[in-house]
């Protein structure tokens, strides 16, 4: 009887310390296979890189075409020329491809809530937040790959007509590259702030309608609205702050110019958005350990 008492114990101890128990790279594994098992994750990481390239060739190849033919009525040709050695030119398809990267980041979160999978994952993370952290980690990660292959493609893509128009992208230049790689942060920073509103309400429609409507409408209307309110709030909106990391200095400089509202450099800008992202995500963390699944 003691012997098998003394068994039993031993192979209780040897289960409970066993390689199977939570730690936060089994958590980590979890979640990496769980982003890859969504349908949603392959059409989505497919539609950023095939619109964000076909709008930046489209931009490309119609401002090189406006610019031989001397300019548009608002443009000059010299000033569609300038456009063609702007670094920018080639992150045109990112107002787009940060749709698709907004929807991923939402149903990271939400498809689980939906489908109530979320009772399982909190039942084996009980202490709730590394499950939240690990989604967040392989979903930025995911993110930095796909929007790099992204801006490469762009780049690939548009290189012929820049090169036929003597415009071609010098990635030895410091500016150029904060450009492009600050085309990759930006992304990274749409995801995890679409995944902290969607960890905050818990819905796809509601977190997804939250923030296309934060990105295509609120944005644009501060900026519209010519009101000292709306001009001295628009550049700390995240959308508005963050593509100053995508800005040549020489756009900033005419803008500040140009205008009596607050024009923030590229590092303060991303800045301004990564503060949104932080708080976003630490008031989703305060929620997901008070609330019921």
């Amino acid at each position: 009887m003691s012997t098998l008492t003394t068994a039993s114990a031993v192979h209780t101890t040897h289960s409970a310390t066993g390689p199977y128990h939570v730690t936060f790279p089994h958590v980590l594994r979890s979640e990496w296979i769980k982003f890859w098992t969504l349908r949603s994750t392959i059409w989505t990481i497919g539609s950023t890189v095939v619109v964000m390239a076909g709008i930046s060739w489209l931009a490309v190849f119609f401002t090189a075409q406006e610019a031989a033919n001397g300019g548009t009525p608002r443009e000059s040709g010299a000033q569609m020329t300038a456009l063609l050695h702007d670094p920018g030119i080639v992150l045109a398809g990112t107002s787009m491809a940060q749709l698709a990267i907004a929807v991923l980041g939402v149903l990271v979160i939400t498809g689980e809530y939906s489908t109530g999978m979320i009772r399982s994952t909190l039942t084996a993370v009980p202490k709730r937040l590394p499950a939240l952290w690990a989604k967040a980690i392989v979903l930025a990660a995911v993110t930095a790959v796909t929007a790099a292959v992204s801006v490469a493609v762009s780049w690939a893509v548009t290189l012929p007509t820049l090169h036929a128009h003597d415009a071609a992208i010098n990635l030895s230049d410091s500016e150029t590259r904060r450009i492009l790689l600050g085309g990759v942060l930006y992304l990274v920073a749409i995801a995890l702030l679409a995944f902290a509103i969607g960890a905050l309400l818990r819905h796809s429609a509601a977190a997804l309608a939250t923030v296309l409507g934060l990105l295509l409408v609120v944005e644009n209307v501060f900026r519209a609205i010519p009101a000292a309110f709306f001009r001295n709030v628009s550049p700390f909106l995240p959308s508005t702050a963050g593509t100053q990391i995508t800005t040549s200095q020489a756009s900033i400089d005419q803008a500040r110019a140009a205008s009596t509202a607050t024009v923030l450099d590229p590092w303060q800008g991303y800045g301004v958005m990564i503060l949104w992202v932080v708080v976003l995500v630490v008031a989703a963390a305060v929620l997901l350990r008070r609330r019921d699944a």
